[in-house]
């Protein structure tokens, strides 16, 4: 596991999409990084590093 307060980086802001299309919670996907639930929150909202999930799909595309 991260460090709490860890900043989610794009690579990260990746991850968190495709762990969320998985069927994983917002708490299990925050916990697995080391941030707050709000962090991933906003990932999955767009508010933080919108082209993350662009490249997620793509990324998943791959596979």
């Amino acid at each position: 596991m991260k460090h709490m307060n860890h900043r989610l980086t794009l690579d990260d802001a990746v991850q968190v999409w495709l762990h969320s299309w998985n069927g994983e919670y917002q708490h299990e996907i925050a916990f697995r990084f080391g941030v707050n639930q709000g962090r991933v929150n906003e990932v999955l909202k767009g508010k933080r590093h919108p082209s993350s999930e662009q490249i997620a799909w793509e990324k998943r595309d791959l596979h």
